[in-house]
């Protein structure tokens, strides 16, 4: 077996690396957006008058808070595992399933920058 067909060759690299490149900077423009959403949630604008829908105003503020959250923890492990990707494209292993030592699909790569599984080893690890 030639080295060629264990790992991608650098033009093949240097395609992934952009995709990469380009959905970090999309995510991170999202996490950016989702902070200072928040911090304008934080910072009402009004008076605090007291009324009787300002509990249900409250209560739906946090909720949504609470999913703005949980959408910035999502994107931020969403732009650790792009990062980690591009580690592994400056050693050498991008492209390499860890279940099976095969070369991952380009369309899958193209699809999923970031996984280290080929569709063969996901479908494994789930039965």
């Amino acid at each position: 077996m030639s080295d060629e067909t264990l790992r991608y060759s650098r033009e093949d690299l240097a395609e992934f690396e952009q995709i990469i490149q380009d959905k970090l900077t999309a995510a991170r423009k999202e996490v950016a957006f989702i902070k200072e959403t928040l911090s304008r949630k934080n910072d009402t604008g009004t008076d605090n008058t007291a009324s009787s829908s300002k509990v249900l105003e409250d209560g739906a503020d946090t909720a949504e808070k609470e999913s703005l959250n949980q959408l910035a923890s999502r994107q931020m492990k969403f732009i650790q595992q792009l990062e980690n990707a591009l580690v592994r494209i400056k050693n050498g292993t991008y492209g390499v399933c860890i279940g099976t030592g095969k070369l991952i699909p380009k369309e899958r790569l193209r699809a999923v920058p970031h996984t280290q599984h080929s569709i063969e080893a996901k479908m494994a690890r789930r039965d």
